[in-house]
């Protein structure tokens, strides 16, 4: 599977969604332990955290109409390779459901849940900050081929300039030589030479910009 075309407007997004994941994973747990603690509201707002862990996990995995799912080879294998990374955020998933039901019902099981999920916080929190750093990677690449690709339409662009200058002075000689008549010719070639110019400019911004 290779990596799709993707702007670096999704790429953004896709780093935004995967920072979200982060924070609201730890965000479940400090409300967790805090509902734990006989704090009011603490177990609904744990809650909205794991709606929103949740729905930033399934877009990340499976895209909706702005965003792809696991786009590339990187990512599947940080998923379901080596990192195992969808099974160990789904696992934390379950647990955090179980623990924040145990926790409202007053369960004897409340205590050992929330035990069970701080422990594995660390290492879920590891993987998500992994899967985040190939996001961020994939951007870094998609940012250096655009810039490779701009410089190629720069130099594109410098040679049909340098070929319109020629054009335009052997015009302006033509044009001095034909006399009277050769006045609307000289007119075309001024244009001409006008418009290599502006080319001049927005080449040299470009080149700017792909510097950056």
């Amino acid at each position: 599977m290779e990596a799709s075309p993707l702007s670096g407007e999704v790429f953004g997004a896709l780093i935004n969604l995967s920072g979200r994941r982060r924070f609201t994973s730890q965000r479940l747990v400090l409300y967790a332990v805090l509902a734990s603690q006989g704090q009011p509201e603490a177990v609904a707002t744990a809650r909205e955290a794991l709606t929103l862990f949740r729905n930033a996990h399934h877009t990340l995995v499976n895209g909706n109409d702005s965003l792809p799912g696991i786009f590339c080879s990187e990512l599947q294998e940080a998923y379901y390779g080596r990192l195992s990374g969808a099974a160990q955020i789904a696992g934390f998933i379950e647990l955090a459901e179980r623990a924040l039901d145990a926790a409202e019902r007053g369960a004897r099981t409340a205590p050992a849940l929330l035990a069970e999920l701080v422990e594995i916080t660390t290492p879920v929190l590891a993987v998500l900050n992994q899967i985040t750093s190939i996001y961020e990677e994939l951007s870094k690449r998609h940012a250096v081929q655009m810039k490779k690709q701009l410089r190629s339409v720069i130099t594109d662009i410098e040679t049909i300039a340098r070929q319109a200058k020629m054009v335009s002075f052997n015009a302006r000689v033509i044009a001095a030589r034909a006399g009277q008549a050769g006045k609307e010719f000289a007119v075309v070639a001024g244009v001409l030479s006008n418009i290599t110019t502006e080319i001049d400019d927005m080449v040299k911004t470009a080149l700017s910009a792909a510097s950056a």
